[in-house]
């Protein structure tokens, strides 16, 4: 008989004690409990729904002390409830009481989907694009890779390779001396010494390599300088962060070529979803896996006349994350600073934060141990 391996589960976020959804667990075969301690890390969080409770605030209690996968259980599932959760990046929504098998295949699925990675290996690439221009690409971008160098503490690069119009080093208040065009165009070889020289460092600890200051110099940027840059960026960061052009290009495809997850932006308005829509068949053409592409709605609010379920049924895909439309973002992007370091931003920053640590897979507070006792449950796998 093969050994078994262990899927370390943790339950929590109810104020009270879960005895249904602990009772579903013991049921599972080669279950036992096991002591939390410090260098024990579980594979996937079993969130159970306290009803008196703000899932949202349940759900960022959690990610004070680890970034797994989350499996939402709740007793009173609704339509409501359910979006809320997938669009928060939640794995999975399980309805308790649940059938072992079904449990189990929940947890299981969510800790697979965890360790999928890039086949080139190396450093994570998050890659932003929009079919659109004006959908908040840039503020997106900048400030993924803002939050995880400053909260994530990860050695971050963002590369602007909106080769033409690219705003990053803008948004975030730097004035390059050089930028991609000056780094491709030297006759020495590439490597990860030069690469550093060329960027722009920003207060937070994010490294920037800027896109051209002029525009006719985007066409001296090819595909396999792109192609060459990445490799060299993936050797030397923990976490490469890309800002793109809205369309599809030799650049862009040498990106795709890279990426670990595609951040597909889209705003509440019908010219963006008919763009969303066609840039996803493309994608499909491409044979780009549709499991790292992320949905993110952005400046989403009831006043724009879309909402949230449907832009989900025009495009015919689930929505992953929901940016809130915040008036203290264009303040933020004025202001030079992004809006996840900053204390004005209610909706948008937690919700960003939320979207970094998906896309980066990275610990908001790598060094914050849980406050009070949580159970561990080791489940026994053939």
């Amino acid at each position: 008989m093969a050994a078994k391996s262990v899927l370390r589960v943790v339950v929590g976020g109810c104020s009270r004690r879960s005895p249904a959804v602990e009772a579903d667990i013991c049921a599972l075969d080669g279950f036992e409990v096991v002591a939390l301690d410090g260098e024990l890390e579980p594979d996937v969080v079993v969130l159970v729904h306290d009803p008196l409770a703000d899932p949202g605030a349940q759900l960022a209690a959690v990610r004070e002390h680890w970034w797994v996968p989350v499996v939402f259980a709740t007793t009173s599932p609704s339509d409501e409830l359910v979006r809320w959760a997938l669009g928060s990046g939640i794995a999975d929504v399980v309805t308790l009481p649940a059938a072992p098998g079904a449990l189990l295949f929940a947890l299981e699925k969510a800790a697979r989907a965890e360790t999928d990675q890039a086949p080139s290996g190396g450093a994570r690439v998050v890659t932003v694009f929009s079919p659109k221009g004006g959908s908040g690409k840039s503020v997106v971008a900048t400030n993924v890779a803002a939050a995880a160098a400053a909260k994530g503490r990860r050695r971050t690069l963002l590369v602007d390779l909106d080769l033409q119009f690219g705003d990053a080093a803008i948004m975030l208040g730097l004035h390059p001396q050089a930028t991609v065009r000056e780094l491709i165009g030297t006759a020495t070889e590439l490597d990860a010494e030069k690469l550093e020289v060329y960027t722009e460092l920003h207060p937070c600890g994010l490294r920037v390599l800027p896109a051209p200051l002029n525009p006719e110099d985007a066409e001296l940027v090819g595909e396999d300088a792109v192609r060459r840059l990445l490799e060299v960026a993936r050797s030397a960061y923990d976490l490469v962060v890309v800002d793109t052009a809205p369309f599809f290009y030799g650049p862009m495809l040498a990106t795709l070529d890279h990426t670990d997850r595609l951040l597909v932006l889209c705003t509440p308005d019908v010219p963006t979803l008919k763009n969303v829509r066609l840039a996803l068949k493309t994608l499909d053409l491409l044979s780009f896996p549709e499991d790292r592409v992320s949905i993110v709605l952005n400046r989403a609010s009831a006043a724009m006349g879309l909402e949230h379920g449907d832009v989900e049924a025009a495009l015919e895909r689930k929505v992953d994350f929901v940016l809130p439309l915040d008036p203290a973002v264009p303040l933020a992007v004025n202001q030079a600073v992004p809006a996840v370091l900053g204390k004005a931003s209610r909706a948008f920053a937690p919700a960003a934060l939320e979207l970094a640590s998906s896309a980066a897979r990275f610990n908001l507070n790598p060094a914050r141990q849980p406050s009070r006792p949580a159970r561990i449950f080791t489940l026994g796998r053939s």
